[in-house]
C-alpha cells in the first residue's frame, strides 16, 4: 500500500500564491519566478526532487491548481499544462461544480470531484493501487489533508526570499498543532528542499 504524500513550492514566509489569481497570474501577487526557478532553470540540479513530484499512482489537487475559474466552469479550459499535463495519471480535482472527466494525452485524466476531500482521496487510493498518492496543492488543500491528519510525507521547497504578502495561499494555515520529524534537508542556491513524515506513521 502507497503512502499519501505532498509537495509545495513555498517562501520563505510560508507562501504558495497569492489569493487574487488569474489566467495572467496564476500564482497571483506571488512573483512565481523565484518561487519556482529552482525546477525550471535549475531542474538538472533537483532532478530528484522534480521526478519525485510527479511519481505518484494518484493525484489530488484543489480546483485553483487547475484553474483560475470560479463559479460555474468553462469547458474550454483544460488546465494550466497544456494537453500532455505532467501528471500521466488520474488527477481528482476538489470542487463544489459537477464536471465529466477530462481525458488528455500522456495518460491524465482529470475527475472532478463534488462530494468533498474524503472521496476524493478514496477515489485516488483506489485508482493509484500499491502506488502512492500525492496532494498537488495548492496550499489550502494541502492545509485541509494534514488537519485531517491524512498526509504522510510532507515535502517542502523553500524559496530563499520573503514574499512580502499581507495575506495569501499559506502552508499550515489552519492546522492544529502537530508533530512532524525531519527526514531529509537538501539546499542549493536557489532551494531548500525539506521532508518531514508524521510523527505517528
Amino acid at each position: 500500500m502507497g503512502i499519501v504524500t505532498a509537495d509545495i513550492g513555498i517562501t520563505l514566509d510560508g507562501y504558495g500564491a497569492g489569493h487574487d489569481q488569474s489566467l495572467q497570474h496564476p500564482f497571483g501577487s506571488l512573483d512565481e519566478h523565484p518561487l519556482h526557478r529552482w525546477m525550471f532553470e535549475y531542474g538538472d540540479d533537483n532532478a530528484a526532487e522534480v521526478a519525485a513530484i510527479v511519481d505518484a499512482g494518484a493525484f489530488v489537487m484543489g480546483r485553483n491548481m487547475f484553474t483560475p475559474g470560479r463559479g460555474d466552469w468553462d469547458l474550454d479550459w483544460r488546465g494550466w499544462w497544456g494537453e500532455d499535463p505532467p501528471y500521466h495519471a488520474p488527477v481528482f480535482v476538489l470542487t463544489h461544480h459537477p464536471r465529466e472527466p477530462l481525458p488528455m494525452d500522456g495518460g491524465t485524466t482529470f475527475h472532478f470531484v463534488t462530494d468533498g476531500l474524503d472521496s476524493a482521496l478514496a477515489q485516488a487510493r483506489a485508482a493509484a493501487g500499491e502506488r502512492n498518492v500525492a496532494v498537488a496543492g495548492g496550499a489550502s488543500t494541502i492545509n485541509a489533508c494534514l488537519a485531517a491528519g491524512v498526509i504522510d510525507e510532507l515535502r517542502l521547497h523553500v524559496a530563499p526570499f520573503v514574499s512580502g504578502l499581507a495575506s495569501g495561499s499559506r502552508i499550515f494555515d489552519g492546522v492544529p498543532t502537530m508533530d512532524l520529524v525531519p527526514v531529509a534537508a537538501r539546499q542549493t542556491p536557489y532551494v531548500t528542499h525539506l521532508t518531514y513524515r508524521r510523527a505517528d506513521g
